[in-house]
């Protein structure tokens, strides 16, 4: 449940989006995964199936098994619920804090016919990634108006990340 007070906002949100896939997302993973992890084994010479010998690539077929296991386990048990506060100091996410200082600034982007209601914020130093927050029962405009005292906000944006589309269209 969302809690407002003059100095803080809070509320909470899932640790990740679970996407709906159906039968066919599931068919073509699969088939996808098998193919590349046989292509880290044999190759077509001429037409034909050749092996690979010493130039096996143990390593992408590791990989790959590692995100089949991961997705595996990820799909077998619900997203946790995390809290987020809004602070007069900086923003915490569960337990990690980051202060205003090191964010270079944040957009809310809201459109109802699109089912999009999210908080973006973007780092100052280049290895942090973007924090994309759902801003579920929130007020967009609460919020906007809260951040905009401690941050500089993002105009320009008015979708969601390249990224984040990706993400939904191909259901990961």
């Amino acid at each position: 449940m969302p809690e407002k007070t003059s100095e803080y906002i809070r509320w909470q949100v899932p640790e990740y989006r679970v996407p709906k896939r159906d039968k066919k997302w599931y068919f073509i993973a699969g088939t996808l995964a098998f193919i590349m992890i046989f292509f880290c084994f044999f190759t077509i010479r001429g037409w034909h199936l050749a092996w690979l010998g010493t130039s096996v690539n143990f390593l992408f077929a590791l990989f790959l098994i590692i995100v089949i296991i991961i997705m595996t386990v990820n799909e077998s048990r619900p997203p946790l619920m995390i809290s987020v506060e809004l602070g007069p100091e900086g923003i915490r996410v569960g337990s990690r804090f980051y202060d205003y200082d090191a964010i270079k600034n944040f957009v809310v982007l809201y459109k109802p016919k699109q089912s999009l209601k999210n908080l973006y914020f973007e780092f100052k130093g280049s290895i942090q990634p973007r924090l994309s927050l759902p801003l579920r029962r929130l007020d967009a405009l609460t919020v906007r108006n809260f951040l905009a005292r401690y941050l500089d906000e993002n105009l320009e944006r008015t979708e969601r990340p390249l990224s984040e589309q990706l993400t939904k269209m191909l259901k990961l």
